[in-house]
């Protein structure tokens, strides 16, 4: 509500426009404001019909634009004020302001509604020191089952996953954001993932608000493998890789399902190490024995600029990065989307991750 008030306040209230258009402005901010309501009820309470769930949904993304466009706006009136130009010219800059800070706000709020139903695939070559031959990781992170995330979504990106012929699909957490007895038909498509060595799955913070316990158990019904403080061997003996993953960092909070990274790294065998874990933060825990870790959350910030606030608690925002001499880290944007179906400056992803012997 107090976004709401500032962006009627400073943004709309200073607008050369006539009355009834800022009236009306100020009706379509009450109706997003009533949206947002809409959205969280859709998104715990009551199933809506998917059209009227998209509707609920966009009111935060569209906020939240809106409000960097005001606080631009505001800031750029200030200077304009303090400019020492003649009064019809800084009318005229002043109509330009007001014209071009609308137009931003609508073209952005279009084009990230439509950046949301294009996933895109990123494909990343990895160098792993002690490798003996190439393995092919689909990764998948951050669906957020629950509204739009439905059915049929999920059927268009098994298939999408299916089509690259990988050696294994992870899926780094956030994958379900209702309760379990609405996601069991969603989640039943996985099953139907294809690769040589089988599905991984690592929890993600989300997990824990859904019942984390039926979702792991519902996961290893179909077969998925839930790394739960453990690893194991892909590959042929000898020339294969750990795959270890361990629990979300918000199990510290709730004292259950808590990460042990010595838990799960204990007993690896003499190749290299991929660890999943949901968050990037906790690249801060992990040991000397891990060559790349794999890790989702941030969504990449979803909507500029919200990732210069992400990067205050991540030390990743998205892509592949050197950590250390000998760690990476590969953080996906998201293949799916939380609150809002929109995403600007950061398009959801499917990962293709080829690891391959490193030359040096």
């Amino acid at each position: 509500m107090l976004i709401h008030i500032y962006i009627s306040r400073r943004f709309i209230a200073h607008l050369d426009i006539k009355p009834a258009q800022k009236f009306y402005f100020r009706i379509f901010l009450l109706v997003n404001f009533f949206g947002i309501i809409g959205y969280m009820l859709g998104r715990y309470y009551i199933d809506f019909p998917n059209w009227l769930y998209f509707l609920f949904s966009l009111p935060i993304g569209v906020l939240f634009l809106l409000f960097c466009t005001a606080i631009i706006y505001d800031i750029s009136r200030a200077i304009l004020k303090k400019t020492k130009l003649s009064k019809k010219r800084r009318d005229f800059f002043k109509r330009s302001l007001d014209i071009s800070s609308l137009a931003l706000a609508s073209t952005l709020s279009a084009k990230a509604i439509y950046n949301a139903s294009d996933i895109k695939l990123e494909k990343v070559e990895v160098n792993i020191k002690k490798l003996k031959k190439s393995y092919k990781i689909a990764q998948l992170s951050d669906i957020h089952i629950g509204g739009l995330i439905d059915k049929a979504f999920m059927k268009d990106m098994v298939q999408r996953v299916n089509a690259l012929r990988v050696d294994l699909v992870v899926i780094t957490g956030d994958l379900v954001d209702i309760e379990i007895k609405r996601a069991r038909d969603i989640l039943a498509e996985l099953g139907h993932l294809k690769s040589t060595y089988g599905t991984f799955f690592v929890a993600g913070n989300h997990e824990y608000f859904h019942d984390i316990a039926k979702i792991i158990q519902t996961l290893k019904g179909l077969d998925i493998r839930v790394l739960e403080n453990e690893n194991v061997y892909i590959g042929n003996e000898d020339e294969g890789f750990n795959l270890a993953g361990v629990y979300d960092v918000f199990g510290y909070r709730t004292n259950t399902y808590v990460p042990d990274i010595n838990k799960a790294l204990s007993t690896l065998k003499e190749s290299p190490t991929v660890l999943l874990a949901h968050q990037p933060r906790y690249i801060d825990e992990v040991t000397d024995s891990v060559d790349l870790m794999l890790s989702g959350h941030t969504h990449g910030g979803q909507l500029f600029p919200f990732m210069f606030l992400v990067r205050l608690q991540q030390p990743y925002i998205s892509g592949l990065h050197q950590h250390n001499n000998e760690l990476q880290i590969y953080v996906n944007k998201g293949t799916g989307f939380w609150g809002p179906p929109m995403r600007l400056g950061a398009s959801s992803e499917i990962t293709e991750i080829t690891l391959v012997p490193s030359k040096l």
